[in-house]
């Protein structure tokens, strides 16, 4: 019987895929966005980047709370390997953030939310960063609160209360 259970343990683990997690990739003018199909790379503020398995080709995010919701609706992201936001603590600028070099994953940012500061379709933002030192010199400049990933509220994600009241300081 024990050799039975261990053929068929062996049997069932040599037959799962191996799946490699992808690197993310630069962002360049054919990226569209997957809710507004609209050119990313043409919006302000931090984007993102997301990978499934199965699929050959980044789905992209013209603002970070698009990908994050994506990520949570029920019916969207169905086999997430990876999510790669922008570093906006290393960002050149707001407005046109590096196209390759500062990807992180979503998962290790700190965000800012509740800031003044408006995401590429002008609505609230998660605001990511590698560090939290420069997260918290973002929030002194604009206002919000850091928190992780898993910190973030989905109310925040996916509500709209408030949605377009802030400049974009």
């Amino acid at each position: 019987m024990r050799i039975l259970l261990f053929l068929l343990i062996f049997t069932l683990t040599a037959c799962q895929e191996e799946v490699k997690t992808p690197d993310p990739v630069p962002l360049t003018r054919a990226a569209e966005g997957f809710y507004c199909n609209m050119i990313v790379i043409d919006h302000p503020g931090p984007k993102a980047q997301v990978f499934e398995k199965g699929r050959d080709a980044a789905i992209w995010f013209t603002s970070v709370r698009d990908a994050l919701a994506y990520d949570i609706l029920p019916g969207e992201a169905q086999h997430v390997l990876a999510i790669y936001v922008h570093d906006m603590g290393r960002a050149d600028s707001w407005d046109k953030p590096q196209d390759n070099g500062i990807w992180i994953r979503a998962k290790d940012a700190f965000y800012v939310i509740d800031s003044k500061k408006r995401g590429g379709m002008g609505a609230k933002e998660t605001i990511p960063f590698g560090d939290r030192a420069r997260a918290g010199e973002f929030v002194a400049k604009f206002g919000g609160r850091i928190v992780i990933y898993k910190e973030i509220p989905p109310d925040y994600i996916l509500g709209d209360e408030g949605e377009y009241d802030a400049p974009n300081d």
